[in-house]
């Protein structure tokens, strides 16, 4: 008997069975080709797919920084430093 199930395909149109192997093949393409003989891009993109939420929050961090407004995880980092003393929130150029 003949079943349907999901498809998932890249920007390239390639078929895939998970919407993540997708993503990941889409990922990869935009990386291009990394390093000598195989290219290391498939894993990058792989290890970037699995660590989104840690990556926008540095991405958020950063933003927030040239807003030139202190982000809380950069707050709470200095608070657990014990050589470092924050210094008054000031604009950065």
């Amino acid at each position: 008997m003949a079943i349907t199930k999901p498809a998932y395909f890249d920007e390239r149109g390639h078929f895939f069975r998970t919407p993540e192997e997708a993503t990941q093949s889409d990922l990869a393409a935009l990386l291009g080709r990394i390093g000598e003989g195989d290219s290391l891009a498939p894993g990058i993109a792989k290890t970037l797919f699995e660590k989104r939420r840690e990556i926008e929050r540095i991405f958020a961090d950063h933003d927030a920084i040239l807003r030139g407004v202190e982000a809380p995880v950069l707050r709470d980092a200095i608070g657990k430093m014990g050589n470092v003393t924050a210094m008054p929130s000031a604009k950065v150029a």
